[in-house]
């Protein structure tokens, strides 16, 4: 599975990457910001996408609604610190799949990988019928 984190901070970029290797994901593609993860996303869509919310020339949120535009399928699980119920309704308004705050564990991580990944087959499996 290629997962694809858009995140201004190396740092938290490279927790992502360690969180993911100890869950098995190592096929990994990073942007810094939504401008950078648009064009990577047009080259090879990714099969999960991580979006930070705050960074700079374009925000998570704008990103999400540009992929929306574009795909309706890619899971998005956003990956912020904006953790105020309106600011969670308003990201799944605009398509993200799922919401996690950080700091998160990897045992949180995995959770929502998995409820996130299964919530997207059973929709597409619904689809196909």
């Amino acid at each position: 599975m290629k997962i694809m984190l858009v995140d201004d901070s190396r740092t938290i970029r490279n927790i992502q990457k360690n969180v993911l290797k100890q869950l098995n994901h190592t096929d990994v593609v990073e942007a810094a910001d939504g401008v950078e993860a648009l064009a990577r996303f047009q080259e090879q869509v990714p099969d999960l996408m991580f979006v930070d919310w705050n960074m700079p020339n374009m925000d998570g949120l704008t990103l999400v609604r540009k992929i929306r535009e574009v795909n309706r399928t890619v899971p998005i699980i956003m990956c912020t610190t904006e953790a105020e119920k309106s600011r969670v309704l308003e990201a799944i308004k605009a398509g993200v799949n799922n919401y996690i705050v950080k700091p998160f564990t990897v045992d949180s991580l995995g959770e929502k990988i998995q409820q996130t990944m299964a919530k997207v087959n059973a929709a597409a499996g619904a689809a196909a019928h």
